[in-house]
Formats: structure tokens, sequence, C-alpha cells
């Protein structure tokens, strides 16, 4: 999250995303780690930045940021052979308040999920809390995406969707590791690709915003491992 954070401070208006990208690899490079998604599956940059209707998986590019404008910042690195993966969506200037309380939802849907990863819990209570926290509020969560396992390999099973009934899959326990990230859209939760094999939008131009943390299942409260006071 430190990267992110830095690269929060930099959003606005006139800003390319390819200037963050450029940014973020020279800080992952600074810290000794590497870009995890740079190469991944041929993967041309080390952020993922999506803008407005775009849920995941943008490639940052030219396009400047306008006043206005969503933008979601997914980074993951991988240090001493472990990945870690997390994303922030972030306010570009001034923005409606649809967007702000979309923005304000999804990340409160995240934290809502993290509390379920306890031991003991089905892999669906977390699942279940997000949709639940979501719906309730207007908004649709994304059902092509999902949340995954994460460690030696940046993407792990179990896959964890952000939708479903609580009580399934697999049990809890302590030393499982997952990146929870709920993708919440304002319309319609489907999504078309674009032609860049890559960028992943909302089929109806709605906004989409997204969260995601690295977290650990423990006896007790899950660690949140892409957090700036992890330990």
């Amino acid at each position: 999250m430190l990267i992110l954070d830095e690269l929060r401070k930099l959003v606005k208006p006139g800003v390319t995303t390819i200037e963050l990208d450029q940014f973020a690899e020279k800080l992952i490079r600074n810290h000794d780690c590497t870009p995890a998604f740079k190469g991944y599956r041929n993967y041309p940059a080390c952020l993922c930045a999506s803008v407005n209707d775009q849920i995941v998986h943008g490639i940052p590019s030219t396009r400047k940021l306008l006043e206005g404008d969503i933008l979601s910042l997914d980074l993951g690195v991988k240090l001493d052979g472990f990945y870690g993966d997390a994303a922030i969506t972030v306010p570009v200037g001034e923005i409606s308040a649809e967007s702000q309380k979309l923005i304000t939802i999804t990340e409160q849907a995240l934290y809502f999920g993290i509390e379920k990863a306890r031991s003991g819990n089905r892999l669906s209570d977390i699942s279940h809390v997000i949709q639940t926290w979501v719906e309730n509020h207007g908004f649709s969560v994304v059902r092509d995406f999902v949340g995954h396992g994460i460690g030696k390999n940046l993407h792990e099973e179990p896959q964890i969707p952000n939708f479903g009934k609580p009580g399934f899959g697999p049990r809890l326990r302590k030393g499982m590791v997952f990146a929870l990230e709920p993708m919440v859209n304002v319309g319609s939760h489907q999504v078309s690709v674009l032609d860049d094999g890559w960028t992943a939008v909302t089929t109806d131009g709605s906004l989409s915003a997204h969260f995601e943390h690295t977290i650990a299942v423990t006896d007790d409260s899950p660690i949140i491992l892409s957090e700036l006071d992890a330990n």
C-alpha cells in the first residue's frame, strides 16, 4: 500500500496513467521488489489503471485524467519469493455524489469481507457479506472476476467470488492467505473485454470501483498484510 498511497497523491486532472505506471515501477524497484503484473501473461505494464467504466486490467496509456473521473489502481509486487496484491479507487479532483458513494460502498464491502475471513468460517461467508452490502446500497457486484489465494504465486486457489450464499466452500483455517477484491458497478454486473484483450468494462457504460487487500487468516482477527502498519 505504500506505493499506492504515493500514487494516490499524484492523481489529478491532466496526469496520464502511463506516468503513474512509470512512477510505480520506479518505486517498486527502489524498494528491491519486482513488479508482479509486468509480463504476467504478457501484460505490458506494472500497474492496472482503470478509469470510470473500466472495471479492472486497464492498460496505462497517454490518456489524460479529467476532473470528475474515478481511477482504480491495482498493483502487485513480489518480494523474497512471495506476492502481494492491493487496489484502491480514487477521485480525480471533484467527483459526483454518486461516484463518491460508489467508492465508499466498495471499500466498505472489502472490509466487511475481511471481517468474515476468520478461522472456522466458510469461504462463501466472505462472498455473501460483500454481495449483501453492495446490493443493499443499489449497486451490483462483478461476477466475471474474483478474489483469489495468493502466496508463492500471484494467483492461487481458491477463487473467491464476491457473491453467493453463506455456508459453502472450504472451511477457513489459520495460515490461509487471500487477495480479497470486490469490484462494484453502479449499473449491471455484466462485463465486456476490449480488443486489447485486457481492459474489462461495464457493458452499460456505468461507473465501476475496485478495492483489494492481501490478508491472512489467523485464530483471531484476520491480518491485513497490505496495510502500511502490517507486521
